[in-house]
C-alpha cells in the first residue's frame, strides 16, 4: 500500500478484542509494507556494522603498509557508504509510508464505525474521547506499527557486529558479546513503572480533552447562566493534573534514556582498557582495538531503536485500547450486529412501522405523532424506530418495518429507509447548497423543504450576512454547527434537510421545540402536506403539532396506552391529558375527569382504528 493509494478500499474488520490484538491485526495488515521497511533497515544497519570492521581493516593496512589492501578498503567503505546512506532513505521513505498508512487505516475504520452507529456513538462513548481516538491516538498507533520494522532490523544489527567481533578479535569479541544483553535488558525493570505512567498521563489528558470539548459545545449556555469561570477553573485543575503526570512520566524515560547512555559509555571503556592491555601483551592487533571501539561506538546507534520501541509500544497501547473499545461497539449493545450484510431482504415498500417492545404502532403512509411524558423515553423511542435500539436489559425485540427487523438489513440500506432527526440536530459548516447535497429520492426539491419547514426569514439572515456579491441563499455559508444562528433557525434548517431526504419512514424527536407556535403550526401544516402518502413519526408534546397527525399514540412508562386522534385522547383519556395540557390531577378532577379506566386501554382503541 502507497500513500497515493489511500484511502483503503476496504479498510477490513479490525480485531478490537483488546489493544495488543489490536495493534497485531494492524501489523498483519501491513507486512509487504513492514518486509520492504524491513530490507531496507537491514541494508541500512548492515552498513553501519560493517563500518567498524572496515576501519580496523585500514588501520591494519596502514600499520602494515600495505597500499594494495589500503585501495581495497577504501572501495569498502565507499560499497558501506553507500549502503547506509541509500538504506537510510529509503528505510525512512517505508518507514513513513507504514506510519501515514496505519493511521489512515485506524481513522477509516473510526469513520466507519461512526457513520454505523450514528448519534448513538456520544451516547456510548464520550465525545472527547472520540476526538482523542481520532486525532493523537491514531498518531500513536502509526508510530508502533512502523517502529516494529526498525527495530528488528536494528536488532539484527546488533547481533551481527557482536558476532562478527567473535570471529574477527575473539578475544575483546567476548566483552562485547556478554556486556551488549546486558545493555538491551538493562531497561526492562523500569518499563512497567513507566508504561503505568505514561497509562496516567494518557488518561488524564483525555479526560482534560472531555472537559475542554464539553465546555467549548456549551460555551453560549454557560456564559449565559456565568458558569464560564466555574468550567474554566475545572479544566485548568485538568490541564496541570496532565502536566504533573506528563512531568513524571517524562523523568522515568528521561532516566531510562539516561542507563542507555551510561551503560555502553561504560562498556567502551572497558573495551578501551581491556583492549589496550590485550595490545600491550601482543594478543591482539592495533587494528582489532579499533574495529572493537568502532563497534562499540556505532552500537549506540542501533541500540537506541531499544528505547524507541519501548516507548512506542509503551504510548500505543493505551492508545490502541481506546480505539478497540470504540471499534467494538456494534449497532445493538448486547454485541449482536445481525447477520452478514445484505443477506436480509429489504421489506417491501409501504409496509407498516411497529416497535414490539413498546406496541407502538406507525401505519404505512400516515402522519403519526406520539405522546411521551418522559422526554429521555422519547429520546431513546426514536433511536429504536431508527434501528440504534438502547439497551434497557429486557431483551426487547427489534423493530419491524413491513415485518422485516431494522436490525437484519445491511446498513445501507437501514439508513435509505428509516431517517432518524434527533432533538439536537447538527449542522456542518459550509454552504447550504452543501448542506442538502445528502442522499435523497429526488422527489423533494431544496425550495419546497424549506419552505415546509418556514425558513424564508433564515435565508434573509443568510443573505444579509454573506459577503458581497452572494445574492442567491443557497451560496451563503453557514458557520461550524451552525453557532451564528438561533436555535429556532437550525432546528428548521436540520429539518428542511431532512425533509429533502425524503425516506420512506421520517422520525422526528422535537422538531419545533425551539420555534413560536404561530412558526409551529404553519411547520406543522408543511409536515402533513410535503409527506403526504409518506410514513412520518413525530415525538412531540405540542397541541399544534399533534392536532394535525393522522394518528397520535400515547406511550407512558415504555408502553404504548392509547391511541386515536388528538381530539379523541385529550377528551377520553386522562393520561394524554395531562401530558398535553400539563393540568394536574387536581384539575382534572375539577374538571371532572377520572383516572383511565380499562376502556382507554390500546388494545380496544388499536381494534377500533
Amino acid at each position: 500500500m502507497q500513500i497515493s493509494d489511500l484511502p483503503y478500499p476496504d479498510p477490513g474488520v479490525p480485531d478490537a478484542r483488546s489493544g495488543p490484538r489490536f495493534l497485531w491485526w494492524l501489523g498483519r495488515g501491513q507486512l509487504g509494507g513492514q518486509a520492504r521497511s524491513l530490507a531496507w533497515g537491514l541494508l541500512h544497519f548492515c552498513g553501519v556494522a560493517g563500518l567498524p570492521y572496515a576501519v580496523g581493516l585500514g588501520v591494519g593496512a596502514v600499520v602494515d603498509r600495505d597500499g594494495t589492501r589500503l585501495l581495497l578498503v577504501g572501495g569498502l567503505l565507499l560499497l558501506v557508504g553507500a549502503a547506509i546512506s541509500a538504506g537510510d532513505a529509503m528505510l525512512h521513505r517505508t518507514a513513513v509510508t507504514n506510519w501515514i498508512t496505519a493511521a489512515a487505516r485506524v481513522q477509516q475504520l473510526l469513520a466507519r464505525k461512526t457513520a454505523e452507529l450514528g448519534s448513538a456513538l456520544t451516547r456510548r462513548v464520550a465525545a472527547g474521547e472520540v476526538t482523542a481516538v481520532s486525532t493523537g491516538d491514531v498518531e500513536k498507533i502509526g508510530w508502533f506499527v512502523e517502529a516494529v520494522s526498525r527495530f528488528l532490523a536494528a536488532a539484527f544489527s546488533v547481533v551481527a557486529i557482536c558476532v562478527g567481533l567473535l570471529f574477527y578479535a575473539p578475544s575483546i569479541g567476548v566483552v562485547v558479546a556478554a556486556g551488549v544483553p546486558v545493555l538491551a535488558l538493562s531497561v526492562l525493570p523500569l518499563l512497567p513503572r513507566a508504561t503505568r505512567r505514561a497509562d496516567l498521563q494518557r488518561e488524564k489528558a483525555g479526560k482534560a480533552t472531555e472537559l475542554a470539548s464539553d465546555t467549548v459545545a456549551g460555551l453560549r449556555v454557560l456564559r449565559g447562566i456565568g458558569g464560564e469561570e466555574l468550567f474554566l477553573g475545572r479544566y485548568r485543575e485538568a490541564s496541570q493534573e496532565v502536566r504533573k503526570a506528563a512531568v513524571r512520566s517524562a523523568r522515568m524515560w528521561a532516566l531510562i534514556s539516561a542507563i542507555q547512555v551510561l551503560l555502553p559509555g561504560a562498556l567502551l571503556v572497558t573495551v578501551v582498557w581491556y583492549g589496550s592491555l590485550l595490545v600491550l601483551d601482543g594478543r591482539l592487533a592495533v587494528g582489532e582495538l579499533v574495529a572493537a571501539f568502532s563497534a562499540v561506538a556505532t552500537m549506540l546507534y542501533p541500540l537506541r531503536h531499544f528505547e524507541e520501541i519501548a516507548m512506542a509500544y509503551s504510548f500505543s497501547r493505551p492508545s490502541a485500547k481506546r480505539a478497540a473499545r470504540v471499534l467494538s461497539l456494534t449497532r445493538t449493545e448486547d454485541g449482536a450486529a445481525g447477520p452478514v450484510a445484505g443477506a436480509v431482504d429489504a421489506p417491501a415498500p409501504g409496509g407498516d412501522l411497529y416497535d414490539p417492545g413498546t406496541g407502538l404502532l406507525a401505519p404505512a403512509g400516515r402522519f403519526t405523532a406520539v405522546v411521551c411524558g418522559d422526554p429521555d423515553l422519547a429520546g431513546r423511542l426514536a433511536e429504536r424506530l431508527g434501528g440504534h435500539p438502547v439497551h434497557t436489559g429486557d431483551g426487547a425485540p427489534p423493530v419491524l418495518l413491513g415485518g422485516v427487523a431494522l436490525d437484519e438489513l445491511a446498513l445501507d440500506t437501514a439508513r435509505a429507509l428509516v431517517l432518524v432527526q434527533d432533538k439536537d440536530p447538527v449542522l456542518l459548516s459550509g454552504t447550504l447548497r452543501e448542506l442538502f447535497d445528502v442522499p435523497a429520492s429526488g422527489s423533494v426539491t431544496a425550495g419546497a423543504a424549506l419552505a415546509a419547514a418556514q425558513c424564508g426569514d433564515v435565508l434573509d439572515a443568510l443573505v444579509q450576512s454573506a459577503p458581497e456579491g452572494v445574492g442567491d441563499a443557497m451560496d451563503a455559508r453557514i458557520t461550524e454547527r451552525g453557532r451564528s444562528l438561533s436555535g429556532g433557525q437550525r432546528q428548521r434548517l436540520a429539518l428542511a434537510r431532512s425533509l429533502v431526504t425524503d425516506p420512506e419512514v421520517l422520525v422526528l424527536d422535537e422538531p419545533t421545540s425551539a420555534v413560536d407556535s404561530h412558526t409551529e403550526a404553519r411547520i406543522a401544516e408543511g409536515i402533513a402536506g410535503l409527506r403526504a402518502g409518506r410514513t412520518t413519526v413525530v415525538l412531540a408534546s405540542s397541541p399544534l403539532l399533534l392536532d394535525r397527525a393522522d394518528r397520535v399514540v400515547l406511550v407512558h412508562e415504555g408502553r404504548a396506552l392509547a391511541a386515536g386522534t388528538h381530539r379523541e385522547l385529550l377528551q377520553g383519556d386522562p393520561r394524554y391529558r395531562a401530558v398535553v395540557t400539563r393540568e394536574t390531577d387536581e384539575e382534572q378532577r375539577a374538571a371532572g375527569l377520572g383516572p383511565a379506566g380499562p376502556a382507554e386501554e390500546l388494545t380496544g382503541i388499536e381494534e377500533s382504528a
